[in-house]
C-alpha cells in the first residue's frame, strides 16, 4: 500500500501542468487535472470506455472528497505521527530517483552522425516490411472455387476486378463478402502461411488460377497492390533511429552510474 502511494505520489507530481485547467474549487483550493490525472492513474479501469460526461462528474466529485479528507487529515496532526514521517522519507527518495531519471534522460546528447553511422550498420534492421492489398472469395469446398476460377480466367484489368468485387459479394463466406473481398493491407505475417504465400506470389491485378486451401476453407485470391521489402529511406528511419539510441543511451548511463556507485556503497544480501 505504501508502494502505490508512493509511486502514485511521485507521477503526479512529476506530470504537473503549467496551464492546468480548474474544475472546481474547495475553500480556496482549486482542483485542477492533475488531481483528476491522480485519481485515474490509481483507478486506470475508470477510462478504459472512455470519459464519459456522467463519470467526469464522479471524478471531480472524488477529487474534492480527497481535498477534503486531505484537508481534514492533516488538521487531525496525521504528518506528526511516525507512519506519515516514515512514508514521506520514501516519497522524496523515490520522487528525487524519478526527477533524477528524467534529467539523466534529457540531458543524453545524440549527434547526426550517430545516426547516419547506426543507419548504415543495420541495414537489415532497416527494411520496410512487405505488404500486400488483396481480395478473396471464400467458399466451402474446392469444386466450387474452381469453378469461381474458371468463370473469371478470361477477364484482366478492371474487368476482373470489378466481376470479383461481384462474385465475392454473391459467394463468399467470408466476412469481407458484403465488401467484395476486400482485405486492405496486411502484411507477410498477417494471414496463415498458405494464404500469404500465394498472394504475395502473384503480380498486381493478378488472380490466383488453383484453389488456396487453409483452414478456413478454399479460397480464391486477387492481389491488387504490393509494396515495401525496399531499404528505408535515412529520412523516414531518423527519428525512429533516435529515440532508440536515446533509451539505449539512457540505460547504459543509468546502469554505468549504479555500478560506479556499488563500488563505494556496504551491500550485504541476506
Amino acid at each position: 500500500m505504501k508502494k502505490q502511494i508512493i509511486s502514485v505520489l511521485a507521477a503526479a507530481t512529476l506530470s504537473i501542468s503549467l496551464n492546468a485547467a480548474v474544475f472546481a474549487t474547495v475553500d480556496g483550493e482549486q482542483v485542477t487535472d492533475q488531481d483528476i490525472q491522480g485519481i485515474l492513474s490509481q483507478m486506470p479501469q475508470l477510462a478504459q470506455g472512455g470519459i464519459t460526461p456522467e463519470l467526469k462528474k464522479q471524478i471531480i466529485d472524488q477529487a474534492i472528497d480527497r481535498k477534503l479528507l486531505a484537508k481534514n487529515a492533516i488538521k487531525s496532526g496525521i504528518e506528526k505521527e511516525k507512519e506519515f514521517q516514515d512514508a514521506l522519507v520514501e516519497v522524496k527518495k523515490n520522487l528525487a530517483l524519478e526527477v533524477w531519471m528524467k534529467k539523466a534522460y534529457d540531458n543524453v546528447e545524440i549527434s547526426d552522425k550517430e545516426i547516419k553511422e547506426y543507419y548504415d550498420k543495420n541495414q537489415d534492421k532497416l527494411i520496410e516490411p512487405k505488404q500486400a492489398k488483396a481480395r478473396h472469395i471464400l467458399v466451402k469446398t474446392e469444386d466450387e472455387a474452381k469453378a469461381i476460377i474458371a468463370s473469371l480466367k478470361s477477364l484482366k484489368g478492371e474487368a476482373l476486378l470489378n466481376k470479383f468485387i461481384e462474385t465475392a459479394k454473391e459467394k463468399s463466406t467470408g466476412p469481407s463478402g458484403p465488401n467484395g473481398g476486400d482485405l486492405g493491407w496486411f502484411n507477410e505475417r498477417g494471414m496463415v502461411p498458405e494464404f500469404s504465400q500465394a498472394a504475395f506470389g502473384l503480380k498486381n491485378g493478378e488472380m490466383t488460377q488453383a484453389p488456396v486451401k487453409t483452414m478456413y476453407g478454399y479460397h480464391v485470391i486477387l492481389t491488387e497492390d504490393q509494396k515495401g521489402g525496399s531499404k528505408v529511406k535515412f529520412e523516414e528511419a531518423k527519428a525512429r533511429i533516435k529515440n532508440g539510441i536515446h533509451m539505449e543511451k539512457f540505460r547504459q548511463n543509468v546502469s554505468n552510474k549504479a555500478q560506479e556507485l556499488r563500488k563505494s556503497a556496504k551491500i550485504t544480501l541476506n
